[in-house]
């Protein structure tokens, strides 16, 4: 039994089939009973027909006829259900039956009707109980009013809100509403693949065509771009890779889409991203100006369940920058690891400056050794940071990115003052001998984003630590690019006192001549030269020659040297003969908590 079937019975009338055997004693009846209603309801412009409560046309007016293209007399005993397009939607059918059982006063909605020629025709159609009259509680009037123009015209506007006037592609309205109906399909419909993919790409240089040719040309562009993008697509749809469409979209500025539904796997999105690359080489010729662009492409491909359209453009956004990262003119695939690495960078960035507040910094020493006595001259301090989730982290995992994000004025500013107070403590426990001074990372940016003299003159003044006791470190590249306020403040702390050292030294560019016109009292060889030195037997003399001419034009500028990442004894031993200073390492030691050091201290200083 149908439901339709079902609702006839519920409802206490005969089946359709016994109704029609009658139907002209019904028309009859109803004829007699509409009275003085007769005439305006068959000259009514209003196509309508009253119904019995099974759902049977008993009368129709001329409207309704010239509307559907039948004769009025000929509707009679159809079914309106059928005849008005009101059993194809479940929703729609259950409201119409709810209006003939009595459950309900009124069903109002909007359906695509074909007529007796073939074309098709949009209407509002009404469903009412008869409340009044000589009809009333014994019939149902059915209206039906023509909207084909007026759902035309939003059609249209419709059209124009969901595309990009200039491509007159799909924008991102339109697209994510695609996007979430391909979600929801691949998911129920257990025919399919189940999953979907997608290319986001974003022109390369695009700007530079803008700024320098116009917004026209860079409007005929993207157009011309649109065109090939759209190709792209259907030879991948002629192809037949996938049971779905490829919906080409133009998401923003020079940002477009292309939505691969039902995707068979990675290797079919791929391939799709390589043929737009393959397609954006060729040269475009436009208003006599030949251009050429490349294009950045993220390509994800996942499984449909479990992925929302915001999760998925996330993915897709996120790879997209790794495309442009990675050199530009590539598509790059979604990598669930270097994602997971990129959240937790998120993570850890987000949470740098409470970080500090809540106290989950701490420092470590290493110390700086003389190479001629062996004994410790100083110490480097190391900032750890005890992070609650993911442990003890090194500094490579979280100062790119206190730089980046400025909390690296915070965070440099508490190392300077925690590395102070440790370096004034030991000189006070131990006063008879040579104290040792403590050497602390800096960063440009601490240089610019504060002032770096007024916090150091005030850390120094507080715990009572004499100046030269205190070592700045800055890399090679921060320190030869000083200029202005930076090099105003290097020679603001020498003047003070305070050591400047050259971290990673010949990593970077030197320009020696100006190297000698900088405060610097000491450079650290970046430990790659120290490499070369590790096997008697395997020796690179190169880095040898290198590390000596270095030591001994440090020594004419009358700096200090210090070799970094010293390992082994022999490697310490020929730094010392080619007249290195000192030497930090794990022959040494490695980072240690602050007591370590005052245990070194009371032990006389002696390392390795």
């Amino acid at each position: 039994m149908t439901e339709r079937e079902g609702a006839t019975k519920e409802s206490g009338v005969r089946p359709v089939a016994s109704a029609a055997r009658d139907a002209s004693a019904r028309r009859d009846a109803t004829a007699a009973s509409l009275g003085d209603y007769r005439g305006a309801f068959h000259t009514a412009s209003l196509p309508m027909a009253v119904l019995s409560r099974d759902g049977l046309v008993l009368a129709a007016n001329a409207a309704l006829g010239e509307l559907v293209g039948a004769a009025p007399d000929d509707l009679v005993a159809a079914t309106a259900a059928d005849l008005a397009d009101l059993g194809a939607d479940p929703r729609v059918w259950t409201a119409y039956r709810d209006v003939l059982c009595g459950r309900s006063d009124r069903l109002r909605c909007t359906r695509r009707l074909k007529r007796s020629d073939g074309s098709a025709v949009w209407v509002e159609v009404t469903v009412e109980p008869v409340t009044e009259g000589p009809l009333g509680g014994e019939r149902v009037l059915l209206s039906v009013a023509d909207i084909s123009d007026r759902h035309d015209l939003l059609a249209r506007l419709r059209h124009l809100q969901m595309h990009d006037p200039v491509t007159r592609l799909p924008n991102r309205a339109l697209f994510f509403e695609r996007v979430s109906a391909a979600l929801e399909a691949a998911v129920f419909d257990r025919s399919g693949t189940g999953r979907i993919g997608l290319c986001y790409l974003d022109l390369d240089g695009f700007k530079a065509v803008n700024d320098t040719l116009g917004h026209r040309i860079g409007d005929r562009l993207l157009s011309a771009v649109a065109k090939r993008l759209t190709r792209c697509a259907e030879r991948a749809t002629e192809r037949g890779a996938g049971r779905g469409g490829h919906l080409v979209a133009r998401l923003g500025g020079d940002e477009f889409a292309l939505l691969v539904e039902d995707s068979t796997g990675t290797e079919q999105v791929a391939e799709l991203a390589q043929s737009v690359l393959d397609a954006l080489q060729r040269p475009f010729d436009l208003a006599g100006q030949r251009l050429s662009v490349s294009a950045s492409i993220g390509v994800v491909e996942r499984a449909a369940s479990g992925t929302t359209a915001t999760g998925l453009m996330q993915a897709a956004d996120t790879t997209l920058y790794w495309a442009k990262e990675d050199g530009k003119a590539r598509w790059t695939l979604f990598d669930p690891e270097r994602n997971a690495h990129r959240m937790t960078r998120q993570a850890l960035s987000s949470t740098l400056r409470p970080a500090v507040d809540r106290g989950e910094f701490t420092l470590e020493y290493q110390p700086l050794v003389g190479l001629g006595d062996g004994r410790a001259q100083g110490v480097e301090a190391l900032v750890r940071w005890r992070h609650p989730q993911f442990g003890v982290l090194a500094p490579n995992r979280f100062i790119a990115l206190a730089e980046e994000n400025g909390a690296i004025v915070e965070l440099g500013r508490w190392v300077l003052e925690r590395a102070c107070h440790q370096a004034r403590a030991w000189q006070l426990a131990h006063p008879g001998g040579e104290p040792l001074f403590v050497s602390v990372n800096v960063a440009v940016r601490q240089v610019w984003d504060s002032d770096l003299v007024a916090d150091v003159a005030r850390i120094l003044a507080e715990t009572g630590l004499p100046p030269r006791l205190l070592q700045l470190e800055l890399t090679e590249s921060a320190v030869m690019g000083s200029a202005g306020r930076p090099l105003q403040a290097l020679q603001a702390l020498s003047d003070m006192g305070v050591r400047i050292a050259i971290d990673d030294f010949g990593t970077g560019y030197s320009n020696l001549a100006y190297l000698s016109r900088l405060p610097v009292s000491a450079l650290k060889l970046d430990g790659s030269f120290v490499h070369g030195f590790r096997a008697q037997e395997h020796p690179n003399p190169a880095d040898e020659m290198i590390v000596e001419a270095l030591v001994a034009l440090a020594h004419r500028l009358g700096l200090t040297v210090t070799a970094e990442c010293v390992e082994s004894a022999e490697q310490a031993e020929r730094l010392r003969r080619i007249g290195c200073d000192a030497g930090q390492g794990w022959l040494y030691s490695r980072p240690v908590a602050p007591d370590r050091v005052a245990a070194l201290l009371d032990a006389g200083r002696a390392c390795g």
